[in-house]
């Protein structure tokens, strides 16, 4: 049984805990408003922006299709584009969206494709590589940046536009956390590049003419598309995180507290025994005398 000391010690040491745990619980909750409040207001633009896409979409065809439309013709290489957080005590959250990528990619390898991986963010990179080590290549590192914008969904866009356009893969798909509560946040995977078409297009009944014409403005709108879907999973990301963190320091200051009253109530219970036996001995010894 632990002395009277090791278990003030560690009743100590855990309400020491406790504090941090509920400080990074607090910072988390205020951030996360913030976060979720940017991820709700980015939704409505790219759905926006999809509905347009696939209205000028459904009028080019064949040979006058934008590259970023039509694709290369072929689907042998896979690009993963991982988005995971950069820090970690976030609960499960990265594990979950590594998960996904995982399946992904044993799906697509089962298939008979070529897989390999770009990774956003600094904590899918350690399981990931444990078993596809040869098939992580580059990523784009977002840890010293202090607030997410679309600087940084700018620049992702361009690289993996420029690797497609060299034929360094043939399709890219995006993984990342859709945020629906600070309990739920689900990964989910869409293909970016090429731009996959509407399954359904609304006819509004309206004749429209375009000014330039529809390649034109496609050209144009088919990269802007990429960088919002892009801004879109990193703003999803930034609610995520802090809604899966606020959520694990909760549950670590529960557990902390109830720790505390168990480790409480033995330093009790063992502080009792040791008066109760020095008691009897005082009154052993008096008798004896």
């Amino acid at each position: 049984m632990a002395s009277l000391k090791e278990l003030k010690d560690r009743i100590k040491s855990v309400k020491s805990t406790q504090k941090i745990t509920k400080a990074k619980q607090m910072v988390a909750a205020a951030k996360l408003r913030k976060a979720q409040a940017a991820a709700e207001a980015a939704r409505p633009y790219a759905e926006r922006l999809a509905g347009v896409m696939g209205s000028l979409a459904s009028k080019v065809s064949g040979a006058d299709a934008p590259l970023l439309l039509s694709g290369n013709g072929k689907t042998d290489r896979h690009l993963l584009v991982v988005v995971n957080t950069d820090k970690g005590l976030c609960g499960g959250l990265n594990a979950n969206i590594v998960k996904e990528a995982k399946r992904q990619a044993r799906a697509l390898e089962q298939a008979g494709k070529e897989v390999t991986f770009y990774l956003v963010g600094k904590k899918g990179r350690a399981p990931l590589k444990r078993d596809y080590a040869s098939q992580i290549g580059d990523g784009f590192d977002t840890s010293e940046v202090r607030n997410i914008g679309f600087t940084e969904a700018e620049a992702i866009a361009d690289d993996l536009i420029s690797r497609f356009e060299k034929g360094e893969f043939d399709v890219a798909s995006l993984i990342y956390p859709i945020f629906k509560s600070a309990l739920a946040q689900d990964p989910t995977t869409v293909q970016i590049v090429p731009v996959p078409a509407p399954e359904e297009v609304t006819d509004t009944g309206a004749v429209v003419e375009y000014e330039p014409n529809e390649e034109e403005i496609l050209a144009d709108l088919l990269p802007r598309y990429i960088k919002t879907q892009l801004f879109g999973a990193l703003l999803e990301r930034e609610a995520s995180e802090q809604g899966a963190s606020m959520t694990a320091m909760d549950n670590a200051t529960r557990n902390a507290g109830e720790l505390i009253d168990k480790l409480t109530v033995q330093y009790n219970r063992s502080r009792q025994a040791a008066i109760t036996t020095e008691l009897v001995e005082i009154i052993a010894g008096a008798e004896a005398l």
